[in-house]
């Protein structure tokens, strides 16, 4: 443990509290988008090192995360629509809700990607992408 504890002292010279967040901004944004890495290891190592941090780092996150998930909705926006897919009524009909779900690994991409292709409103999915992935970010914090 005093390993651990000489490497947490290492990194917290290392990384400051403002350091720590400009990380986690560009961390989350890349991590919401189809390279994975792992935003929530991130923001734990964030509030380990800066637990006075909590809530500016859980909105940072969210808003990087957000923003890389918005990134993958308007790429969405440029594939052509063809012909119906075979979920294309399901998603339809749950529409931007389905977004609560944008920070599952995997599928959250595809979500994203879904809600630009079918040209869904961005504002309410961007609110429910979100909503989702605060409070993803809140549990992960909570377990810090």
């Amino acid at each position: 443990m005093t390993e651990f504890t000489a490497l947490l002292d290492t990194l917290q010279a290392f990384f400051t509290g403002e350091a720590s967040l400009w990380s986690l901004l560009i961390g989350s944004f890349v991590a919401a988008t189809l390279i994975p890495i792992s935003s929530e290891v991130m923001l734990f190592a964030v509030l380990r090192l800066h637990p006075e941090l909590f809530w500016p780092a859980i909105a940072v996150a969210t808003l990087g995360n957000s923003a890389g998930g918005m990134v993958s909705y308007v790429m969405g926006r440029y594939i052509p629509h063809r012909h119906e897919v075979k979920y294309e009524a399901y998603l339809k009909r749950h529409g931007p809700s389905l977004l609560l779900l944008a920070w599952v690994p995997l599928v959250g991409d595809t979500f994203c990607i879904a809600a630009g292709w079918l040209r869904l409103a961005w504002l309410p999915c961007l609110i429910y992408m979100a909503l989702g992935k605060a409070a993803r970010y809140l549990v992960v914090a909570g377990l810090s």
